[in-house]
């Protein structure tokens, strides 16, 4: 039996003031089944081979116009890079050409305007039958003029799906020939939707599809520009009802996306973050915030390269070179809501071992298993949390994979024995390249590898060799099971020299220093497809292995990005195994359903404050996107870390619901010991404000396995019918409760934050935080302003929402002496006197304790006109009875 003391504070208030009144409902209506802005092709008067009858461009056609599309309308026929594109080759396509001299807009075509895009009469699809089936429709498109891609494919099968209420699934194939379809677990329900939230439309000439909310009207409307279903080119265009447009990962941006031709290209890579970069993972899902405070979500299941174009118009393009269009629309309503129907498709994430949630040290140049030994020691003297020590590749016998340097690591194990004895954990780094230049038998991974067949192989099926920091390498294929015995086998020898608890995964775009292979790639189209999406390199095997090399399901071509999800399943299996515990693994690619098996970082940032900034954003996507175990390096991984910036970066990263420090070789060191007296202490106080508030966070990610909840949430998510939070990523909450604000500038001391309407009180003071207007007492309210707050070195801001119950703990070194603390409540009323929370407690690494029942979950509710600010309860609560006895 566990019996837990909880000091409870209540944070009274007053009566409310006014809050802001909900923005008009935009009703969104579909005109027409060749367009929304084009009417039925009999009606068209044409001017010119370019030319036609347009009508306003909304939603909802106004009077016709005789004139070309307006920019923002315009949708690329000439999309390849590289390329000045003229009236001859536009029109050889059968497309229109309006320059950048000529335009209206009079901008170049580097600013994303098309000179080149389709006319009104583009040949596409027809749709030529439908029947209904049980969950839905099926219907036969039928093209008969090729395009100019090769390949077309003229007879094309398409489902619609109306899988729950609120959830629908389209799915386009190939009826003559089977193609690659993602190798993920989706749902097969059997049953149709009793009462769908949404009405689907199919258009027959040209083929589209219109889904509308029946509460309010369009959210999707393929009709605006052809469908393309080519062998190596699949592509769809639709039209938006908003502009705020989030996810699509992994790419470094702010966290709403621009609209303004912004094209993202997705194809795991391995480079530092950059902007217009596709980076380590994809994940092509979006989720809209309508302007009425409802919001759906968007998910293309496919791993195929691929770019999506953002236009003003508001419009999307999805572009495509392999596999199957297979997508889903989510109605919501609300984006918590949409967050949790797409993580009904891929899974939600698993729940983490408790110490995932406490402070991780990392750094590439420890050099030696002493010097890693004594930065350990130093955060135990000056009294700074720390759970989880790792190591880079420096720990490594010439950084060949499980291997560790027995002069320089000589005291590794000695070192993961004492870490063990103080409650604490070690973590391993591993490439997926394994060495292949190692004499016959001396080399069990790679010789054993060969043996069982477990490598990569190329065009001609002989291992491909590629090169890594082993220098010469071959490539596990984690799509083949023989593989992931293979990898269980690897870790198991090496756990016994050194018993680590978790895995880093590093590398597995996968990344390459060489074009594909040591003896190239094939001269085909595969390598070089009719269309390249705008990949770093502009080659499909620029530092990763040929897109022809064989794998156990498909070609690379097809499975590329999907390889740092395949490795990460292999070693959450491999760990389960190995530890009967909870995996903890850190993947830097990353696949839809990666939270089932690992987290993630946000890959090797710099130390600027720029990235400071850009991390939230990272962090707030990956929370959408089903991973919610994520943060940034800490500190900045390259450049020498300012004392200042490394300080406002442990604060933020305190919150960051995956935290590590970990900087580069030849860096300054840039744990909270490298710094001065002042600078460590504030460190140690983000860092031990964390531990405090580990049984909300853990709580919180309770939320993320059984609902599919965000951690580190979007004001927006929150406050869904205030347009100003739409933009927010310079602040998040964590759940729905707690507001953080960090300092994200040099050299000051406030920061200024946004408040949503309503009641706020400060997390240190349990002061009343407001900016409206004052009433009676110190009860003062917010309408939905900003507000300056101080912030000196040693403080980051946080806010309770009213209406809150959050549990709290006493801090101390690790997390698993922590949790043997007494536990304590912070209530923060609402001016009704009342407030909820709750709290999730098991034993923090068994494997499935909610699915099997091991766990306690205990609700708080409080109910009362009012009390006084600051009002000390003590709480007794009994875990294994659930009882809750209180004295005053």
């Amino acid at each position: 039996m566990f019996i837990f003391d909880f000091f409870v504070v209540f944070l009274g208030s007053r009566a409310r003031g006014d809050i802001l009144a909900p923005t008009q409902t935009i009703v969104l209506d579909h005109q027409g089944s060749s367009g929304c802005w084009l009417p039925p092709v009999a009606s068209r008067r044409r001017l010119g081979d370019c030319d036609y009858v347009l009508a306003s461009q909304s939603f909802q056609p106004a009077a016709a116009q005789t004139t070309p599309p307006s920019p923002p309308w315009r949708f690329d026929c000439y999309p390849e890079r590289g390329v000045v594109v003229t009236k001859d080759m536009c029109e050889a396509r059968n497309c229109c050409f309006i320059p950048a001299s000529s335009s209206k807009a009079g901008q170049s075509r580097k600013n994303g305007v098309p000179w080149c895009f389709y006319p009104p009469d583009f040949p596409s699809y027809s749709l030529v039958s439908t029947d209904d089936t049980l969950m839905g429709q099926k219907g036969t498109l039928v093209k008969e003029v090729k395009t100019y891609y090769p390949g077309d494919i003229l007879t094309v099968e398409v489902e619609t799906r109306q899988e729950t209420d609120t959830r629908l699934h389209v799915r386009m194939t190939d009826p003559s020939n089977p193609r690659f379809e993602v190798p993920i677990s989706v749902p097969n329900p059997t049953k149709k939707a009793e009462n769908p939230a949404y009405i689907v439309e199919l258009s027959k000439q040209p083929f589209g599809i219109t889904v509308k909310r029946r509460s309010t009207g369009v959210l999707l409307n393929t009709t605006v520009a052809p469908l393309f279903y080519a062998d190596q080119f699949l592509q769809f265009s639709t039209v938006l009802p908003t502009q705020f447009i989030y996810g699509l990962g992994e790419h470094r941006s702010t966290f709403l996306h621009d609209m303004n031709w912004n094209t993202l290209t997705m194809w795991a890579r391995d480079v530092p973050p950059m902007e217009k970069t596709n980076l380590y993972g994809v994940h092509p899902f979006y989720l809209a915030m309508e302007e009425d405070g409802n919001a759906h979500g968007f998910f293309l299941l496919n791993s195929n390269a691929m770019d999506v174009v953002l236009q003003p118009t508001p419009a999307l393009t999805w572009r495509t070179i392999g596999g199957i269009l297979d997508f889903y629309v989510f109605l919501g309503p609300d984006p918590g809501s949409v967050v949790s129907q797409y993580l009904e498709v891929i899974g939600n994430p698993a729940m983490p071992i408790y110490w995932a949630l406490g402070y991780h040290l990392c750094r590439w140049g420890y050099n030696s298993s002493n010097s890693t030994w004594e930065v350990v020691k130093n955060l135990r003297n000056y009294g700074i949390p720390q759970d989880t020590q790792w190591n880079d590749i420096d720990y490594m016998d010439q950084s060949m994979d499980f291997t560790y340097d027995s002069k320089k690591f000589e005291t590794l194990p000695d070192l993961v024995r004492d870490l063990h004895a103080h409650n604490q954990t070690y973590v391993i780094m591993l490439d997926p390249g394994i060495s292949s230049t190692q004499p016959e038998g001396s080399y069990w991974p790679f010789d054993e590898g060969l043996k069982r067949g477990v490598f990569i192989k190329d065009a001609e099926g002989k291992t491909l060799i590629g090169k890594v920091w082993p220098g010469l390498t071959a490539y596990p294929d984690f799509s083949d099971e023989v593989t992931h015995e293979w990898w269980f086998d690897n870790l198991q020898k090496f756990h016994n020299k050194v018993p680590f608890d978790g895995l880093w995964i590093d590398m597995n775009e996968p990344s390459n220093f060489l074009d594909g292979s040591t003896n190239g790639c094939p001269s085909n189209s595969f390598e070089n497809p009719p269309y390249t999406p705008g990949v770093l390199g502009g080659l499909l095997r620029a530092k990763t292995v040929c897109a022809t090399a064989q794998q156990k399901l498909s070609m690379h071509y097809n499975l590329h990005s999907l390889y740092g999800l395949m490795e990460a399943k292999a070693s959450a299996s491999a760990l389960k195994k190995l530890l009967t515990k909870r995996p903890f693994v850190i993947s830097r690619s990353t696949f839809p359903s990666q939270g089932l098996y690992s987290g993630h970082w946000l890959g090797d940032n710099r130390s600027q404050w720029k990235d400071l900034y850009t991390s939230i954003a990272g962090i707030l996507t990956f929370n959408l996107l089903g991973i919610p175990l994520v943060g940034a390096d800490i500190c900045g991984f390259s450049e020498e870390p300012q004392e200042e910036l490394c300080v406002r970066w442990t604060q933020l990263g305190a919150f960051y619901p995956f935290t590590r420090n970990h900087n580069s070789i030849d860096m300054k060191p840039q744990d909270p010991t490298a710094f001065s007296p002042l600078a460590r202490t504030a460190m140690k106080e983000a860092l031990l404000l964390r531990y405090s508030l580990f049984p909300f966070l853990y709580t919180l990610f309770h939320h993320a396995h059984a609902r599919g909840h965000s951690v580190a949430r979007p004001v927006m998510f929150e406050f869904p019918k205030d347009v100003k939070t739409y933009g927010i990523d310079k602040q998040f909450l964590w759940g729905r409760s707690l507001l953080v604000t960090p300092v994200l500038d040099p050299g000051v001391d406030y920061v200024v934050g946004y408040f949503p309407a309503g009641l706020w009180y400060d997390f240190y003071t349990v002061r009343l935080i407001s900016m409206w207007r004052s009433f009676s007492g110190d009860s003062l309210y917010s309408k939905g302003e900003e507000l300056r707050l101080q912030a000196p070195l040693d403080k980051i801001n946080l806010h309770l929402r009213e209406g809150s119950v959050i549990p709290t703990q006493t801090p101390n070194l690790t997390l698993w002496i922590s949790t043997g603390q007494p536990l304590h409540l912070i209530s923060a009323l609402s001016d009704e006197g009342s407030a909820h929370g709750d709290l999730f407690w098991d034993d923090g690494e068994s494997i499935d304790t909610f699915e099997t029942n091991q766990y306690s979950y205990i609700v708080f509710s409080v109910a009362q006109p009012f009390v006084p600010l600051k009002k000390l309860m003590k709480v007794t609560l009994i875990i294994d009875e659930l009882q809750l006895c209180e004295t005053i």
